[in-house]
C-alpha cells in the first residue's frame, strides 16, 4: 500500500508538505509514521489528511487513489499553561552547520519583546499576532554546554539551550593486527569528538561478517577481538560509528597471518665488551607455532647510525658488534617482525654501553717556537690535542724526552699534566732531538720527533700577500732538496705574541695552501712563516709573508713638521709616522696645497675635497713611495699665504690628515736680512758669554769675595757643653782665645800702650800667640768663644749679634801669666798698636790671624806648644783688618768673666 499525506499550517488551505509512505499492510495492523517539522509544533496549528492506493502488480486495476480523509487538527497551544511568554523548541540537538527555526509565543502585546542569541540581538518574522519565528542558518559550535537563546520583556525572561554538536566523521586508519595469534587489536582514528555534556551519544560497534558476531567497543579508538580456535584465517570487519544524529561505517578484509606485529623485545644486555667489540643479547616473546622472527639491530654513535644488521631469532637473540672505537659511547637498539610476512615491526628497545680504552693511535701534531739568546736558546713546544677518535681514552699526561745530539748520553725527561698543550724549555746552543708522546691509562701514542738546531739563523725577506673572503692564499717556491714536508705558522691575534699560535702541516708535494680562520679580522696585519722540514727533521725558515684579510684606510694621521722656509719653498717632514701599525699597507701620501693662485704648481693636480668649499684653489701631489716621508714644496711666491696638508692612503682609500697647516712665505729682502742678522746675533752671543766668563775670572783673581766668618765651617765643629743643640753664642758673651800676628822677616814694632811698657822691634820668624784667659778657674761665665769682627762686614756682624761657642781652653795657672791688665785696657792697647803698625808695615807684608785654641794643633796648656806650629786648619787670613770684636768693645765684661791677664809670648818662650 502507498499512503499519500498532506500537511498544512495555520489553516487547511496552506499546504506546506506532501509525501508518500509505502509499506506492507497486514490485517488489523497498526501503522506508525512520523514527521518532523522545521517549525516547532507549539508555535502553529497544523492540519493533516491522508489517502491510500494499492501498489501491487497482482491488482493492476487498483491504481486509483482513495478519497482524502478529513483534516485532522493538531494544536498544542491550549495546553501550554498560563504563562504570558513561551520559547520553543526546548533543548533541541542539532549538528554544526545545520539550519534551525526558533519561535516565541506571547499572549500579550509583543511590541516590547527582544530576543538575543549569545547576547547578540536578532530579528525574526511574525507568523501571527502572537507568534514570532527566527531562522538560524549554519549554526556554529560554541561550547559543549550548548548555545543560549532567550527573549525578554520587561523583567520577564524566557529562553532555551540549543545543543550544537560537531559532525560525526567516518573512522580513519581502521586496522587490525595480532601479536600472539590469540587476540586481534583493532585501532582507528575517530576524528572529532561529537559528544556534548548532556548528550554523550557517540559510540562504536565492531561487526565480523563471516562469524556474524558483533561487539560494542568500550573505547572510541581501539577494540580487542578474541580469536577462536576454529582455524579461521580470513576476517571481514565493519566498524560502525554513530550518535543521536548520524551513523557512519568502514570495513576491512585481511588474512590473519599477514597482520602479525610481534611484541617488543626485552632483556637487552651487552657481554664481553672490549675496546673494539661488544656482544649484544636480547629476548623475544613467543607467538605460538609461528615463532620465527626477524630482528633488526641498529648501532648509533655520536648521534648518527653507523651499523645496521638483521638477525633471525626464535627465542633468544644475540649479535657481535665489531669495528668499534675505544672509549666511545654507543647506543644499540633492536626490533622484530614476523619473518613470513612483515606487516609491522615491533617497538624499538635500546641500551647504551661504552667501549674500553686503548693506547692513542696516532702521533701528536707538534711544532715549536725558538728564541735564541747569547749562549742559550728558549724553545716553546706546542702540540694539538688528539681528537677523541685518536685519543682512544682520556689523555692523562704528555711525556717530553730531550736528547742532546752533541752528547747523546744526556737525556732529560719531562711530564706535562693534561690538558696542557705546550711547554717551555731552556737549552744551550747544542742541537737537540725532542720526542713527545701522549699517554692515557692504557699506553702512549707514537712519538712525535722534532730536532732543534743550535746554529739556525735564517733571514729572509718578507713578501706582501692579499687576503680574500676564503682566507690567505699562501704559496712558496719548492725546495730543491729532499724534504719531509712544510709548515706554515701564524698568530690569530698578532698583537699578543704566543696568543692563539697556529700552524698547518703541508705535504712535500704541495707548495701552496689557503689559510682560513674565524679569528681573522679586517684591518689586522697577519704574518706567516713557511718552514721546510729536512729529512733530519730540522726546520729551516723558507719564506715570510704578511698581509691583511681586508685592508682599511689608515687609522692615524701623520704629524707633519715644516722647516727650511724660504720665499720660494719650504720642507715638510713626517719621519715618525708609524706605517707598520696601520690597518693596511701604506702605498704613499697625498700632499694638498691651497693657494690663491689660478693654477696648480708643476707636479700637482687639481683636487676636489668635499670639505673644501671656499674659493682658494686646492691642488694635490701624489707620493707613490711609502718610505718617502719628506717633501719640498717649491715654486712658491714670496710674501704669499698657503695652506698645506699631508694624508696617507692604502688600497682601501685615503686616511685622516691633520688640519691644514698655514704658511706665509717671507719676502726677498727680509730673507737676505735674516741671512746677515743671524750670524751677527750668534757672534754677539758668543762674545757676551766669553765676557761673562772672563769677568768671573777677573773678579776671582783681582777682588775675590771676603768670606763671612759667621758662615765659617768651623762653626759646624763647635758644640756647647751646656746645650749641645746651640752652636751660636750671644755677641756680648764672646771672649777671644788667642791672636796670632804673622810678620815678615824684617820684623815689625808693636806697642802696647796700656801697660806703659814699650816693646822694641822683634825679628819674628814664627808666629807669636796672645792668650786671653778667664780670671777664675771655676767661673760660671760663658766659655771662651770665637768672636772675630771683620770691619768690612761690621753692619752684618752687628745685625747677627751672635758668635760661635768653642770648647774652653785648658786652665793656665796665674803664676804662669806675665803681663796683667784689664780687658778694656788690653783692647785699647791692641787698637793703638795695630793703627801704629799700619804706618810702619806695608799692607802686603803683614797678616793678622785669629787662632782658636780648638782649631790649633796644640792640646793641653802652653807647654805643649810645638817649636814650629803649623797654621791652623780653620784659620781666616785677612789684610788691613782689625781683629777686635765689637761685642767686646760694646759691652764690658762682667766682673766674673773679665780677663785677668794678657801674656805676650815670644816664639822662643815656653812654659816650663
Amino acid at each position: 500500500m502507498v499512503f499519500q499525506i498532506q500537511i498544512s499550517r495555520f489553516n487547511s488551505s496552506n499546504i506546506i508538505w506532501v509525501g508518500n509512505y509505502s509499506t506492507t499492510v497486514k490485517q488489523n495492523q497498526v501503522l506508525h509514521w512520523s514527521w518532523e517539522s522545521e517549525l516547532p509544533l507549539e508555535c502553529a496549528t497544523h492540519f493533516l489528511r491522508i489517502r491510500s492506493m494499492v501498489d501491487d502488480a497482482s491488482f493492476p486495476k487498483s491504481t486509483i487513489w482513495s478519497n482524502w480523509s478529513s483534516w485532522e487538527k493538531v494544536d498544542v497551544q491550549d495546553s501550554l499553561g498560563q504563562d504570558t511568554l513561551f520559547v520553543f523548541p526546548n533543548d533541541k540537538l542539532v549538528e554544526e552547520g545545520s539550519n534551525v527555526t526558533i519561535c516565541y509565543i506571547s499572549r500579550n502585546n509583543q511590541n516590547n519583546i527582544s530576543c538575543l542569541l549569545e547576547d547578540e540581538q536578532i530579528n525574526g518574522e511574525q507568523l501571527d499576532p502572537h507568534v514570532f519565528a527566527f531562522n538560524l542558518n549554519n549554526v556554529p559550535f560554541i561550547r559543549e554546554t550548548g548555545t543560549n537563546f532567550y527573549c525578554q520583556r520587561n523583567k520577564t525572561v524566557k529562553g532555551i539551550v540549543l545543543f550544537v554538536s560537531k559532525v560525526l566523521e567516518e573512522p580513519k586508519d581502521f586496522s587490525c593486527e595480532t601479536q600472539d595469534f590469540k587476540t586481534l587489536n583493532c585501532t582507528w582514528d575517530p576524528g572529532r569528538n561529537t559528544d556534548l555534556r548532556k548528550h554523550a551519544s557517540q559510540r562504536y560497534t565492531l561487526f565480523e561478517f563471516y562469524s556474524g558476531e558483533k561487539k560494542l567497543c568500550k573505547h572510541k579508538n581501539w577494540c580487542n577481538w578474541q580469536i577462536t580456535q576454529d582455524s579461521q584465517e580470513t576476517y571481514n570487519f565493519t566498524l560502525i560509528a554513530e550518535n543521536d544524529l548520524r551513523k557512519r561505517s568502514v570495513s576491512i578484509l585481511f588474512n590473519l597471518t599477514q597482520r602479525v606485529r610481534p611484541m617488543t623485545p626485552f632483556s637487552v644486555s651487552f657481554e664481553t665488551v672490549s675496546a673494539t667489540n661488544a656482544m649484544m643479547t636480547w629476548k623475544v616473546h613467543s607467538i605460538g607455532n609461528y615463532s620465527s622472527l626477524l630482528c633488526n639491530v641498529e648501532l648509533y654513535g655520536e648521534g648518527r647510525m653507523i651499523q645496521q644488521h638483521n638477525v633471525s631469532v626464535k627465542v633468544n637473540g644475540e649479535f657481535l658488534l665489531s669495528e668499534l672505537e675505544p672509549n666511545t659511547k654507543y647506543t644499540a637498539q633492536v626490533r622484530c617482525a614476523y619473518d613470513k610476512h612483515i606487516w609491522k615491526w615491533s617497538e624499538w628497545i635500546s641500551q647504551s654501553f661504552i667501549t674500553l680504552e686503548a693506547a692513542p693511535s696516532v702521533a701528536l701534531d707538534v711544532w715549536r717556537n725558538v728564541k735564541s739568546k747569547p749562549g742559550s736558546q728558549n724553545v716553546i713546544l706546542f702540540w694539538k690535542p688528539l681528537s677523541k677518535f685518536h685519543a682512544n681514552g682520556k689523555i692523562l699526561f704528555y711525556n717530553v724526552v730531550v736528547e742532546n745530539l752533541d752528547q747523546p748520553s744526556r737525556l732529560e725527561h719531562y711530564t706535562i699534566p693534561a690538558p696542557a698543550n705546550g711547554t717551555e724549555l731552556s737549552l744551550d746552543q747544542s742541537s737537540y732531538e725532542i720526542r713527545i708522546t701522549a699517554n692515557n691509562s692504557v699506553g702512549s701514542s707514537p712519538a712525535s720527533v722534532i730536532v732543534i738546531s743550535g746554529n739556525s739563523t735564517e733571514e729572509v725577506e718578507e713578501e706582501k700577500i692579499k687576503g680574500t673572503e676564503d682566507g690567505f692564499p699562501v704559496s712558496w717556491k719548492p725546495h730543491s732538496g729532499d724534504v719531509l714536508g712544510y709548515v706554515v705558522e701564524w698568530y690569530d691575534c698578532p698583537q699578543d705574541q704566543l696568543c692563539d699560535f697556529q700552524w698547518e702541516n703541508v705535504g712535500p708535494g704541495n707548495t701552496s695552501i689557503v689559510i682560513s680562520s674565524d679569528a681573522f679580522r679586517p684591518g689586522v696585519r697577519y704574518n706567516f712563516r713557511i718552514y721546510r722540514i729536512s729529512t733530519k727533521r730540522i726546520a729551516y725558515l723558507l719564506e715570510k709573508k704578511t698581509g691583511y684579510s681586508k685592508e682599511l684606510v689608515p687609522s692615524t694621521k701623520p704629524q707633519v713638521v715644516m722647516n727650511n722656509l724660504t720665499p720660494h719653498s719650504f720642507t715638510l717632514s713626517w719621519e715618525n709616522y708609524p706605517t707598520e701599525s696601520q690597518p693596511g699597507f701604506i702605498q704613499g701620501y697625498h700632499v694638498y696645497l691651497k693657494s690663491k693662485a689660478r693654477q696648480c704648481h708643476p707636479g700637482f693636480e687639481k683636487a676636489n675635497l668635499p670639505e673644501i668649499t671656499d674659493d682658494p684653489l686646492c691642488c694635490k701631489y701624489k707620493i707613490d713611495n711609502p718610505e718617502q716621508k719628506r717633501f719640498i714644496v717649491e715654486n712658491l711666491q714670496p710674501e704669499s699665504f698657503y695652506e698645506v696638508q699631508v694624508t696617507p692612503y692604502t688600497s682601501a682609500g685615503e686616511g685622516p690628515g691633520e688640519a691644514f697647516m698655514k704658511v706665509t712665505t717671507p719676502g726677498e729682502e727680509s730673507h737676505k736680512l735674516i741671512r746677515i742678522l743671524l750670524p751677527m746675533i750668534f757672534c754677539i752671543l758668543v762674545i757676551m758669554i766669553a765676557c761673562y766668563m772672563k769677568s768671573q775670572w777677573v773678579k776671582e783673581k783681582c777682588y775675590p769675595d771676603i768670606p763671612d766668618p759667621y758662615k765659617s765651617s768651623i762653626l759646624s765643629l763647635i758644640k756647647s757643653k751646656e746645650n749641645p743643640h746651640l752652636t751660636i753664642m750671644n755677641v756680648n758673651d764672646c771672649i777671644p782665645d788667642a791672636i796670632e800676628v804673622i810678620n815678615k822677616p824684617e820684623g815689625t814694632k808693636i806697642q802696647f800702650l796700656g801697660t806703659g811698657k814699650s816693646v822694641t822691634e822683634l825679628e819674628f820668624t814664627k808666629p807669636a800667640y796672645l792668650y786671653l784667659l778667664p780670671t777664675e778657674k771655676n767661673s760660671s761665665s760663658p766659655s771662651p768663644c770665637i768672636c772675630f769682627e771683620n770691619f768690612t762686614y761690621n753692619q752684618a756682624a752687628s745685625d747677627a749679634e751672635s758668635c760661635g761657642h768653642v770648647l774652653e781652653p785648658p786652665f793656665v795657672p796665674p803664676s804662669q801669666l806675665g803681663l796683667v791688665t784689664s780687658s778694656e785696657s788690653l783692647l785699647k792697647t791692641l787698637e793703638k798698636s795695630y793703627m801704629n803698625s799700619l804706618e810702619e808695615i806695608p799692607a802686603e807684608e803683614t797678616n793678622l790671624n785669629y787662632v782658636s785654641q780648638l782649631a790649633s794643633p796644640m792640646s793641653g796648656d802652653k807647654d805643649s806648644l810645638p817649636t814650629n806650629p803649623q797654621v791652623p786648619v780653620h784659620c781666616s787670613e785677612y789684610k788691613m783688618q782689625m781683629a777686635v770684636p765689637p761685642c767686646l768693645t760694646a759691652s764690658p765684661l762682667s766682673e766674673k768673666s773679665s780677663l785677668s791677664s794678657v801674656t805676650l809670648l815670644d816664639q822662643d818662650e815656653h812654659f816650663h
